[in-house]
C-alpha cells in the first residue's frame, strides 16, 4: 500500500527518518523484491519481442494465404514503426504520470488485442469483401499496435530504476541491465521456436498470432500485480529518500502560482532535447542504433 501523505510528508521532511535498525530492514526489503521486479518487466519487454518476431515469421503465409500484397505489408511494418517511435516518448510521459506498472499492463493487454484483431481479419478473410476497407482495418490495428508495444522500453527501463537504486546495484548496474535486455533476444528466439512448432505441427499459420495475443495478456495480469516504486511498499532507503525530496519539491513548484509556500528543488534543471543531442556521443549514437534496427 502507498504510505499516505502524512508519511510521505514525514519522510520527505526527515521528521521521521528510519533508524538504522530500520534502514537495515527496508534494505532487505528492497533486495528481496528485485528479483521479482526484474522478472516481470524481463518477461513484458520478452513478450513484446515476442509479439513482433511472431508476425515477421509468418509474413509469407499471410501473402500467400491470405492474400496480403508487398505494399500492404510494408505499409504495415512503416505504420508500426511510426507509432513506436513516436510512442516511446508518449510512453515515457504516461509513466511519469501515472502508475507505471498500469501503463505497463495496458501496454501488453493492448499488444494481445491487436494481434487478436490481426487474426480476425484472417479468419474472416475481410480483403473479399473490400480490399480498401481490408487495408484500412489491418493499418488501424498496427498503428495502435505500434502505441501499445511502446510502452515496454521506457516504462520498463524507470521501474526497474525505482528498484534497483541501491548502491550495490549500481555499481553492477552493466551487469543488470545488460542482462535485463537480453529480452529482445530472447523473445526473437522463442518466436522463432514457437512458429517453428505451429507450422511443423500442421496448424493453420496464424497460430502464431495467437499464441503470442494469450501471453500478452496472460503476462499483462501479472504486471498488474508489480509494484512500480518501492515507496509504494513503505520501503525508504536513502536513495529513495532523496529521489521523495526531490519528487515533493517539483509537486511542490507546482502550487507556487496559488501562493502556497514551496519547497526549491536544488537538483539540476532537466534538458532539452536540443542540448541532450549536443552531449558528446549523443548524436553518434543516435544514428548509429537508428541503423541497427534497419537490420
Amino acid at each position: 500500500m502507498a504510505p499516505n501523505a502524512s508519511e510521505t510528508t514525514a519522510l520527505v521532511d526527515g521528521t521521521d527518518k528510519p533508524e538504522n535498525a530500520e534502514n537495515l530492514e527496508n534494505f532487505r526489503r528492497l533486495k528481496a523484491y528485485q528479483p521479482w521486479a526484474f522478472f516481470v518487466t524481463f518477461g513484458g519487454y520478452f513478450m513484446a519481442h515476442f509479439s513482433r518476431k511472431c508476425y515477421s515469421t509468418v509474413k509469407n503465409n499471410m501473402e500467400d494465404e491470405a492474400g496480403y500484397s508487398p505494399l500492404l505489408i510494408s505499409s504495415m511494418d512503416s505504420m508500426f514503426m511510426g507509432t513506436y517511435a513516436i510512442g516511446n516518448i508518449v510512453s515515457g510521459k504516461l509513466g511519469d504520470t501515472f502508475n507505471p506498472t498500469t501503463v505497463l499492463a495496458i501496454g501488453l493487454f493492448g499488444s494481445g488485442a491487436c494481434l487478436f484483431f490481426m487474426t480476425v481479419a484472417i479468419w474472416f478473410d475481410f480483403h473479399t469483401y473490400s480490399v480498401l476497407l481490408g487495408n484500412i482495418f489491418i493499418l488501424a490495428v498496427y498503428f495502435c499496435f505500434g502505441f501499445f508495444q511502446s510502452t515496454g522500453g521506457p516504462v520498463g527501463t524507470a521501474v526497474m530504476g525505482n528498484w534497483f537504486c541501491d548502491k550495490d546495484s549500481i555499481k553492477r548496474r552493466g551487469l543488470i541491465f545488460g542482462l535485463w535486455t537480453c529480452h529482445q533476444y530472447c523473445g526473437d528466439v522463442t518466436a522463432q521456436f514457437c512458429t517453428a512448432a505451429v507450422l511443423a505441427a500442421k496448424l493453420p499459420y496464424w497460430w502464431a498470432l495467437v499464441i503470442p495475443a494469450s501471453t500478452n495478456v496472460l503476462w499483462g495480469v501479472l504486471t498488474m500485480r508489480l509494484i512500480g516504486d518501492p515507496a509504494h511498499l513503505g520501503i525508504v532507503t536513502d536513495e529513495v529518500h532523496i529521489r521523495l525530496v526531490k519528487l515533493s519539491a517539483a509537486r511542490a513548484n507546482l502550487l507556487a502560482s496559488e501562493g502556497e509556500e514551496t519547497l526549491e528543488d536544488s537538483g539540476p534543471k532537466p534538458i532539452t532535447y536540443a542540448a541532450a543531442i549536443r552531449i558528446p556521443m549523443v548524436a553518434s549514437y543516435a544514428v548509429a542504433f537508428g541503423f541497427f534496427k534497419l537490420t
